[in-house]
């Protein structure tokens, strides 16, 4: 999967609501190299690190395909970064299977899970009832760890080094975050993948405890 752009904060955008004040969804492509480290690209800021995140929700990824989709929907040109994606990818991110690490440059990521649309998405939009529309479209892209800090730029490719044999996509998640537990549980205790912490949330307590 080619990476087309690699997108960081443009500006700090106020919000009248929130623990911060302040959001950094509105992102922009940069030129060449970019170093990529555990908390996401060189450059980037995450304001609300504990919900919108940390090492765990690194990078986010958005298909060029459903970026297009949403501009024939919305009726206006959707530039890189707009959704407060790191990156845009010819190839579809919602079918990657969680826990599967990719290469990108000399930077290794790992798919932890799919975006929970919040109402500082739906600020930034300014569109009431943007997030029932968002969810209901069904495609969220996928979140990253970085397992390896390194540079990449766009042009680069997503090279596949490894990937799970639980079978539970990225897409699977955001639509069914119960249905799959039982399976993502076993693959988590059987040491096949490491469960995002934002994800074991998803899960039972009961199940939880068993990780």
């Amino acid at each position: 999967m080619l990476v087309t752009h690699l997108c960081i904060v443009s500006e700090l955008v106020p919000v009248p609501f929130g623990r911060v004040g302040v959001t950094a969804i509105n992102k922009l492509p940069v030129t060449g190299p970019i170093k990529i480290v555990p908390m996401g690209l060189w450059g980037d800021i995450q304001c609300d690190r504990a919900k919108h995140g940390g090492v765990e929700k690194a990078v986010y990824a958005m298909s060029n395909e459903q970026m297009a989709w949403w501009e024939q929907e919305l009726g206006e040109e959707l530039r890189p970064g707009i959704f407060g994606e790191n990156l845009r990818v010819d190839g579809d991110v919602d079918s990657l299977i969680l826990g599967s690490r990719y290469r990108l440059g000399t930077v290794e990521l790992e798919v932890t899970g799919c975006r929970n649309p919040c109402r500082t998405f739906e600020y930034w939009r300014g569109e009431e009832g943007w997030l029932k529309r968002f969810l209901h479209h069904g495609y969220s892209g996928a979140y990253f760890r970085v397992r390896v800090a390194g540079e990449a730029q766009a042009g680069d490719e997503l090279f596949e080094l490894h990937v799970p044999g639980h079978g539970i996509t990225v897409r699977d998640l955001f639509h069914d975050r119960t249905n799959h537990v039982e399976t993502l549980a076993k693959a988590h205790r059987a040491g096949d993948i490491e469960l995002a912490t934002y994800v074991q949330n998803y899960l039972p307590e009961e199940l939880r405890n068993t990780l």
